[in-house]
């Protein structure tokens, strides 16, 4: 879950077993891996929870990309998964949109066009 606020750069995250999100900072590809993540929602009742956030900066012309696991566990026909902050990171600096439409197309040709699991982004 995200706390983007509508005024300041200040961000937090709380992590309850979703992948953790991608910074997109001009070239540079940040994970804001969170220091304690809770467990998935669905299993909250199982344990005692003292959620605490993390904070990150949010700074001018930042993307910020949440995906499934779908993105980050498709196969390639070889079985390598597919590495989305690597790939990310050697696209050129580009809008929302084609940031969107470059890693479609790649993760596509990774897996020889066959997806078999959920891949939104």
């Amino acid at each position: 879950m995200l706390d983007i606020p509508d005024q300041g750069p200040q961000a937090e995250m709380l992590d309850c077993g979703h992948p953790p999100p991608l910074l997109v900072r001009g070239d540079q590809v940040i994970v804001p891996h969170s220091r304690r993540p809770a467990p998935p929602l669905g299993l909250c009742a199982l344990c005692v929870r003292k959620d605490s956030t993390d904070p990150f900066t949010l700074e001018p012309g930042d993307m910020l990309l949440l995906y499934t696991d779908g993105v980050i566990e498709a196969r390639s026909p070889a079985g390598a998964f597919y590495p989305l902050a690597e790939r990310v990171a050697a696209f050129p600096p580009s809008s929302p949109d084609a940031l969107l439409h470059h890693i479609h197309r790649d993760l596509l040709a990774h897996t020889g066009g066959r997806l078999t699991d959920d891949d939104a982004f």
